[in-house]
Order: C-alpha cells, then sequence, then structure tokens
C-alpha cells in the first residue's frame, strides 16, 4: 500500500517539474546574472520566508561553488540593518510561492529606497502578484498543487523552486565556462573537493 501512495507522489512531483512554464525569461534571468555579477563584479543577493527562505539559501550556496558570489538575505533581519549588504551592481533573486509575503514584498520597498537601480529576479507560483509586478524578470513555477495531504504544507512548490535554482545554475554556468579547475579552487572539502582535485589534474 505505503509503495503504492509513494510512487503516486513521485509521479505528481515530477509532473509538477515537467509543467514549469519555459519562456525566455530564463535566457534573461541567466544574462542578467551574468551581467551584473561576472561582468560588473555585483553578488547576486536571495531571499525568501519560511521554506521558500532555504530554497533560497540553498541556491545562494550552489551558486558561490559555481563562481557566482552569493549571499542570503533574510528578509526579516534586512528590516534591522542587514540591507545595508546590498551594493552597486546587486541583483535581487526573490522567491516567494504567493508573490504576496509580506516581508518580501516590503524588501524590494526598502532595497529600491536603498538603491533604485537594483534588478529584480523573482521566482513565484503567482505571476500575477504584487511581487511578480515589481520584478525585472518573474519566472513563473506553473503554482502545482501540493503533494501534503492538507494542500497546504510547501512540498511540490519547494521542489519546482529548487529545480528552477538549478537550471539557473547550470545555464549561468555554461554561459560563463565555468571549468572544473575553477571549481576545485572554490570546493576543497570532503569528496567533492578531492574529486575535482583529481579531475582538474
Amino acid at each position: 500500500m505505503i509503495q503504492t501512495t509513494i510512487k503516486e507522489l513521485l509521479q505528481q512531483e515530477a509532473q509538477a517539474v515537467l509543467n514549469i512554464p519555459v519562456t525566455d525569461a530564463y535566457e534573461k534571468a541567466v544574462s542578467l546574472i551574468v551581467e551584473q555579477v561576472h561582468e560588473k563584479g555585483g553578488k547576486l543577493v536571495t531571499s525568501g520566508m519560511g521554506k521558500a527562505g532555504q530554497i533560497a539559501m540553498n541556491i545562494a550556496t550552489t551558486f558561490c561553488s559555481t563562481g557566482i558570489p552569493s549571499v542570503f538575505l533574510h528578509p526579516s533581519e534586512a528590516q534591522h540593518g542587514d540591507l545595508g549588504i546590498l551594493q552597486k551592481n546587486d541583483l535581487l533573486l526573490l522567491i516567494s510561492n504567493s508573490g504576496k509575503t509580506r516581508e518580501i514584498v516590503e524588501l524590494t520597498e526598502l532595497a529600491a529606497k536603498l538603491d533604485p537601480s537594483l534588478r529584480k529576479i523573482v521566482i513565484t507560483g503567482n505571476p500575477e502578484s504584487p511581487l511578480a509586478h515589481v520584478a525585472d524578470i518573474c519566472l513563473a513555477t506553473g503554482h502545482p498543487d501540493e503533494v501534503c495531504l492538507l494542500g497546504m504544507t510547501p512540498t511540490t512548490s519547494t521542489t519546482v523552486m529548487t529545480v528552477i535554482g538549478d537550471i539557473l545554475v547550470v545555464e549561468t554556468m555554461r554561459r560563463t565556462g565555468f571549468t572544473i579547475e575553477e571549481y576545485s579552487k572554490r570546493h576543497h572539502g570532503g569528496y567533492l573537493g578531492e574529486r575535482s582535485r583529481e579531475l582538474s589534474r
């Protein structure tokens, strides 16, 4: 019985990934990341609240290891001084399933007051939301139904957010020509560090 339900859950999550809308917004987002961070020397600043924040943090660390300096900015802490992490040529990557998360919407307002030139990429399940409307580039998740029995707990939505982050990382690596030699310089510990040094010799 449980094996059957697990297979159904896997199918639902897999289908949600396959249903992610693929548009030219991805090419624009990658180009903006390359321009602002790789070429102009800014950094990618990711943010999200709750589960979306955990995804944003993961995306930031993955970008760091692949040649794009990135940092996670907690939207609440931003209101208590951490907003000062933002500098010229930085790029915001904001994640909110609803696109209405108060702390994230407020972060866009605070960032605009600090530096109106800051650009914003948004990942959301609601492309008609307030957050999407202030974005320079909006990447829609397709707003899949959560596999949670209550239909509430972020499950499928966080899966597709993670995949979208992976797409941005991989396509940015492709655009910048990121090599195994460069990877090994950034990843020294553990199996991946050892393996990358072996491959770069």
